[in-house]
């Protein structure tokens, strides 16, 4: 049992160290939503993975906000709770918004852990003291900055390489990363980029030996992507088309994609993270962490995710100082040769640095039962 007493939102922007280029545009900071859940004179943190526009679900800080403040928090705050099932099924009425609910249910998840000083991860049901992790590389200048940009993180001892693609920029950086490293485990994200129409332009992509095409087509579709995954030899990878554990079974039982990437903060929190988990082992589909370009708080989040045993392909969570100066957390999470060690420690294993917090917060505001 625990109870939650108070909470706190923060709203910090953070610049990023380097350019990240998408399908979506161009990105040089992130704006970060932190919800803090108190109880027991305990704290458990969140991070919120909407952004300002609703670029690549239909979610946006200031939607997520206004649910939090007038709708989501009045129903947990001055409530006891068994486990973070039940701070679900208090938010359970509610349609959709399931990045803005994953914020109360991951912070519960971290208070409940901290009441029961365990790490998240051993409550999750994972095993690691360390997971494998990649490296997700916006889109370069030209094909000679890519190639010198992959050559940098490989070097580093990442242990899979993504590529961000476009329409118009596709083939010919994979195949010069490609000519350049013949060994490495290589994969693309288009973002929904695509359509059906482009199909001949990515099955040129079945000649780089990628691990996978993650999320070609539109961000709500499974039926054009099994259409798709018919006509490739590469497995597809499905990211913004799955938000629930339902819409995993559908996507693999129509033959979408072979592969799941999954982000906690898009399917709803950890209980529905691990239910799409758990979909996919039944299917035989390898699942890996996704990120959002998120802070520590968010990527600490995804480090516990990923020591479920279905986590068999590298995820998303790079070493934090490759794109903040300063993190929002006191501890480095820092991967070496590949493998970034899990926070030991209760709950996430961090710990909020409230100094720089408070400083940089755009926003500040509490809540009380």
């Amino acid at each position: 049992m625990f109870r939650i007493e108070a909470a706190e939102l923060f709203v910090v922007r953070l610049p990023l160290k380097f350019r990240f280029e998408t399908s979506f545009g161009v990105q040089t900071e992130k704006v970060v939503p932190l919800l803090i859940l108190k109880g027991e004179g305990l704290e458990g943190v969140a991070e919120g993975v909407m952004e300002l526009a609703p670029m690549y679900r239909e979610e946006t800080i200031a939607g997520a906000l206004h649910l939090l403040r007038d709708v989501f928090l009045p129903r947990v705050l001055g409530r006891t709770f068994a486990n973070p099932e039940a701070v679900n099924d208090a938010l359970g009425t509610f349609r959709g918004n399931r990045m803005a609910r994953a914020m109360v249910e991951m912070a519960a998840w971290d208070l409940w852990a901290r009441t029961l000083g365990v790490p998240l991860g051993s409550l999750l049901g994972g095993r690691k003291t360390e997971v494998e992790v990649g490296v997700s590389l916006g889109i370069q200048a030209d094909e000679a900055a890519t190639v010198e940009t992959v050559r940098q993180h490989v070097a580093q001892g990442y242990r899979r390489i993504k590529l961000k693609i476009k329409p118009g920029w596709d083939v010919q950086p994979v195949r010069a990363v490609r000519e350049a490293f013949a060994d490495i485990r290589l994969t693309v994200d288009a973002n929904s980029a695509y359509t059906l129409a482009d199909t001949a332009r990515l099955r040129a992509l079945d000649n780089y030996n990628l691990t996978y095409i993650e999320q070609p087509l539109a961000w709500d579709d499974l039926v054009d992507h099994a259409e798709l995954q018919r006509r490739l030899n590469t497995p597809l990878c499905l990211d913004e088309s799955v938000a629930s554990a339902q819409d995993a079974r559908k996507g693999l039982a129509l033959g979408a994609g072979g592969v799941v990437n999954i982000k906690v903060g898009r399917v709803g929190g950890h209980a529905e993270a691990r239910r799409v988990h758990d979909v996919a082992q039944a299917f035989g589909a390898p699942v890996w962490c996704g990120g959002m370009l998120e802070s520590g708080i968010g990527r600490a989040h995804n480090i516990h995710l990923s020591t479920l045993p279905g986590f068999t392909l590298p995820g998303d969570t790079s070493s934090a100082s490759r794109y903040w100066e300063t993190d929002v957390i006191h501890e480095a999470l820092e991967a070496e040769d590949g493998l970034m060690p899990v926070p030991a420690g209760p709950g996430t294993g961090v710990t909020l640095n409230r100094e720089f917090v408070s400083r940089v917060a755009e926003l500040h505001e509490e809540r009380r039962a």
